[in-house]
């Protein structure tokens, strides 16, 4: 008997449960690469970490993506605007891995000039939230998703942060 016949007599999987482990296992089936483009068309990107977690739990970012999708889709809000609403978020609070949210609203048709001033509002709303980093530091972040947005735009390499350093986030 294998470790998961093991853990399935363990825990006594019941009938009802069969579907949920078919479909389970067809999403087991999916190779990292293969989670890494279904995010691509589901999230229009893939996170750094579901670059690595994709490696060894597929369904987890299979499953992440048709949550994500769920929430960014096209609704009362587009896709775009919802976009430039978490980038605007990440410029506030200073956030790099947050601004990554300029290349799904690029690619949801956002142009440079509505990144620029969803940045804009980010770079605000630091100013005026309690304990906000404030608007000249915000300002770097700002700029950094108006560079993106170019780089995307004109098909060019881009980096929105450096590898991770273990610095908590710090450009």
């Amino acid at each position: 008997m294998g470790i998961i016949e093991m853990i399935k007599s363990f825990l006594a999987m019941k009938p009802e449960n069969t579907k949920k482990e078919e479909i389970m296992s067809e999403e087991q089936k999916m190779t990292a690469e293969e989670t890494n483009q279904y995010m691509e068309d589901h999230m229009f990107f893939t996170p750094r970490m579901f670059k690595v977690i994709n490696q060894l739990h597929p369904i987890a970012g299979k499953t992440f993506a048709d949550f994500y999708e769920s929430i960014w889709g096209d609704g009362n809000l587009s896709r775009k605007i919802k976009e430039l609403i978490f980038m605007a978020g990440g410029v506030a609070y200073m956030s790099p891995r947050c601004i990554i949210h300029v290349l799904p609203a690029v690619k949801a048709g956002a142009t440079v000039g509505e990144v620029f001033e969803a940045a804009a509002v980010g770079m605000m709303l630091a100013g005026f939230v309690p304990g906000g980093p404030g608007i000249p530091y915000a300002f770097e972040y700002a700029a950094k998703c108006v560079e993106l947005a170019q780089k995307i735009q004109a098909g060019e390499d881009w980096e929105y942060m450096s590898p991770p350093k273990f610095d908590k986030g710090v450009f």
